[in-house]
């Protein structure tokens, strides 16, 4: 049986300024620079700059934008559904308690999970576009040596910058509590057992 989230838990938002997690995102972008690319670096210096261009962009550096700008594109919708599908692992009614949309406003997509989450659950969501589209392709940029990927891991760590703070919000609950992703702002409610 479902529980009733409205008379045996209390309800608390707990919601992140857009703005501020812009902010925060230009500071994350600054610590990623230097967390993956000094490893970078310092594997791949040696190598011939012009080489590791052409090897990480296929050869073709002159539509090397064109294709960033693509990809980008692509990992900005794929940073969404990954919140999408791993919320759905955990949520009862599966992919129909997903909801994806754009705040207009912000510019921003989002991804909405319409049922509460266990606060582990919803921990695991929020980090997992960061995990897979950043961390690591990084951790495969240094194996490779291919700059793209450096690229591409830089930007989409960052692009989790939002989420990084949710979780920071929620980071201290009791694991019993559930997790309930706010539908209109940035954040969630946190519902206690009362």
């Amino acid at each position: 049986m479902e529980p009733d989230f409205t008379e045996s838990y209390t309800k608390e938002m707990r919601t992140i300024d857009l703005y501020r997690a812009n902010v925060v995102a230009l500071y994350l972008f600054a610590i990623v620079i230097l967390a993956y690319g000094i490893p970078f670096y310092f594997l791949w210096s040696t190598q011939d700059f012009i080489s590791i261009m052409k090897d990480s962009f296929g050869g073709n550096i002159i539509s090397a934008p064109l294709l960033i700008f693509l990809i980008m594109i692509v990992g900005i919708v794929l940073h969404e559904l990954i919140h999408g599908i791993t919320f759905s692992i955990y949520a009862k009614h599966g992919f129909k308690s997903i909801k994806f949309g754009f705040l207009v406003k912000m510019l921003t997509p989002y991804c909405h999970c319409k049922e509460p989450l266990k606060v582990n659950h919803y921990i695991i969501g929020a980090l997992m576009p960061g995990m897979i589209l950043g961390i690591i392709p990084a951790l495969i940029s240094l194996i490779t040596g291919n700059i793209f990927l450096l690229l591409f891991a830089i930007f989409f760590t960052g692009a989790a910058a939002g989420d990084f703070l949710i979780v920071k919000l929620i980071w201290k609950e009791d694991r019993s509590s559930m997790v309930l992703d706010h539908p209109s702002e940035a954040g969630c409610y946190i519902l206690k057992k009362i």
